[in-house]
């Protein structure tokens, strides 16, 4: 059996799936990602060749670098682009899923897939950190609480306070006058919540999302977020069946396998 990988190496997480020859996944890995991208990402495919049963990763037949290090992936074959990435994740995971909104460590995306698992088009929000991971978690620190925790804290609201600023700095800022205040914690969580499914709309209509749309990475894992953009978007948010913060790292290895298979 032969097997193919793909690492993901974002600003926040590092991510690296492997696949066998069939298209299953064989092992999966998440790691925070350290201050050098190269040590990412071989800590990464240390960790997931171990899970799979391999001695290193140097035993995959074809490995596939992307994401924000992608040009830092050791033994890499080559590297795609993050959108590419996890269009084609999210493609092997619902082939009936034609729009994507990935929310990274550091910026926005809204992405059109074919109907083979390439891209159509995209739209990119890279010039602001608002409304993306780590916005999310200068929010939890405000709240003194863990993302878990901050992700559901909106879904009890029963009103929404708006948050006005669209900067980090100043978000961060009136969210602490806000708690300061007294103000009903929930309340101020949904009008963070509310605020970034704003910042997705331009997004998801450059994606071409019509009636359904699916989220990826870290910040798909937030309930309260979901909630926002079904509210806002007027549009049903896909749950995909594998975990959302791998999207980029399976497409890269779904693309290594197409690739290694390729060369037979």
């Amino acid at each position: 059996m032969k097997y193919f990988g793909g690492c993901d190496v974002g600003s926040t997480y590092t991510k690296a799936v492997i696949l066998d020859e069939t298209g299953a996944i064989a092992a999966d890995t998440t790691i925070r990602s350290k201050i050098n991208s190269e040590l990412s990402a071989i800590a990464a495919m240390d960790e997931v060749a171990q899970k799979a049963g391999l001695k290193s990763s140097k035993e995959l037949s074809y490995l596939v670098g992307t994401g924000y290090g992608r040009n830092k992936v050791p033994f890499a074959d080559e590297n795609i682009s993050e959108i590419s990435c996890h269009a084609m994740g999210v493609h092997v995971t619902n082939p009936e899923v034609k729009a994507i909104i990935d929310i990274g460590g550091q910026d926005v995306k809204g992405i059109s897939v074919d109907t083979d698992g390439t891209v159509k088009n995209f739209a990119m929000n890279d010039k602001c950190a608002a409304g993306t991971g780590r916005f999310f978690e200068a929010m939890a620190r405000s709240f003194e609480m863990t993302l878990p925790e901050f992700s559901k804290l909106a879904l009890k609201a029963k009103n929404v306070i708006p948050i006005t600023a669209q900067c980090t700095v100043f978000a961060e800022s009136e969210v602490i006058t806000l708690v300061g205040e007294g103000k009903p914690m929930d309340e101020i969580a949904a009008g963070i919540e509310m605020a970034v499914a704003k910042r997705c709309f331009v997004m998801a209509k450059k994606a071409g999302a019509t009636d359904s749309i699916t989220l990826t990475g870290g910040c798909a894992k937030n309930d309260g977020l979901k909630d926002a953009i079904e509210h806002v978007l007027k549009l049903k948010v896909v749950e995909l069946k594998t975990d959302p913060q791998l999207m980029g790292a399976l497409g890269a290895a779904e693309y290594a396998r197409q690739k290694g298979l390729a060369k037979k």
